[in-house]
């Protein structure tokens, strides 16, 4: 059923509290408060500093430390935009304050603290949700829309590319990417793999192979342009996924590429190609080619959300607290997400296929009418999520 504005009339606004206030903040404290059905009443980061800054930027009343946030009652739901290696040890505080988190993807460096997560919201009767949210994104539900409906047949196979330099280039402080939990797989091949997800259901096995290129980085951008990065973690790996559902999927994600011209997304189904927009963004453009056609033709896109809309994934979460119903972006996909890139990294060092340990549904679609710009309307959804750990 879709959400009418009435429904929502009724109930009062989630309160809201962010902690971390980097680089990734900025769109979503924009969004998050400028939708009705969230109240930002806190940001927090550990140099204040920052904190004070976007609070004033954005109009937000309070500027806090991360301990005088998780100490108020009166916040519901966290968006945790911390740096990955404590995307778990804030998560799980937030849960144990009593609420509800939403976190930066990857939604823990570790499936251990992942696991403790889902625990612990399970045991509190609170959500955990995850980025990335673009899969929400008017691009890639109307991808959706198309499979569903069968334009392309049976899904066969499909590939996923990101192939590129490095964020050291451009990034203020890209240390962090070249470290344990970073990389191309832990910090882009998110955006993939919950797309692939969404459009196709979850993954069965894996294999993989995956190295490191170049021990030693140079920093390009200000303020630490010049400095050096010491590389810990693979920055070229390609992977197989056989999906539940039949697929096979190839995935290459790469921070040692120069010049590439490969598509982002396609899939491969038994009457013709999709091509899907960059899983990074919420647009398209999303084109469709048959067996006969001799060009691609471009498909108008029958979902809304197409700017930088990142926490819509939080409001999704926001209405499922207040309305009871499961919401989409949630820790059970970002957890199968996690499992697979652990796995790729795994399945090279073993040099064999990983057998996943967990699964999930596919989130169920927007419906086109509930994803204008108006932040009320989400179809209601139906979502089985089997979790088993490992």
């Amino acid at each position: 059923m879709i959400l009418d504005d009435m429904a929502l009339a009724d109930t009062q606004p989630t309160n809201v509290g962010v902690i971390g206030c980097g680089n990734i903040s900025s769109v979503y404290l924009e969004n998050c408060t400028s939708y009705d059905q969230l109240n930002v009443l806190a940001c927090a980061d550990l140099v204040i500093e920052r904190a004070r800054a976007q609070a004033e930027r954005f109009g937000i009343s309070r500027a806090e430390t991360v301990e005088q946030l998780l100490a108020d009652p009166g916040i519901e739901l966290v968006i945790n935009l911390t740096v990955p290696i404590v995307h778990g040890t804030v998560g799980l505080a937030a849960l144990r304050a009593g609420k509800s988190v939403y976190n930066e993807k990857p939604l823990a460096l570790s499936l251990q603290e992942a696991q403790l997560m889902l625990r612990e919201a399970r045991e509190r009767n609170l959500l955990v949700g995850c980025a990335p949210d673009t899969f929400l994104g008017g691009g890639l539900q109307t991808c959706r829309a198309l499979i569903d409906e069968g334009v392309i047949g049976e899904p066969v196979a499909a590939t996923a590319f990101m192939l590129g330099r490095g964020p050291e280039s451009w990034h203020p402080d890209p240390e962090f990417f070249y470290k344990i939990g970073g990389g191309p797989m832990f910090d882009m091949a998110p955006y993939y793999l919950t797309a692939l997800i969404s459009l196709l259901g979850p993954v069965r096995r894996v294999t993989g192979s995956a190295r490191i290129t170049f021990r030693e980085r140079i920093i390009g951008s200000e303020p630490k342009r010049g400095s050096r990065i010491n590389v810990e973690t693979p920055t070229h790996i390609a992977g197989v996924l056989d999906f539940a559902s039949g697929p096979i999927a190839t995935l290459v994600m790469s921070f040692d590429v120069w010049h590439a011209i490969v598509p982002r997304l396609e899939i491969y189904g038994s009457e013709g190609t999709l091509s899907l927009p960059d899983p990074n963004t919420f647009e398209g453009p999303v084109r469709v080619r048959h067996a006969g056609d001799r060009e691609w033709r471009e498909v108008p896109l029958t979902h809304g959300f197409t700017g930088n809309d990142r926490g819509i994934g939080v409001l999704d979460m926001a209405e499922a607290l207040r309305l009871g119903r499961p919401h989409r972006a949630n820790g059970e996909l970002a957890y199968h997400v996690l499992e697979i890139m652990h796995a790729v990294h795994e399945a090279s060092d073993q040099q064999r296929h990983i057998e996943l340990t967990s699964t999930c549904s596919r989130p169920e679609p927007l419906s086109p009418e509930g994803t204008g710009r108006s932040p009320h309307k989400f179809s209601e959804q139906s979502q089985e999520v089997h979790f088993e750990g490992r």
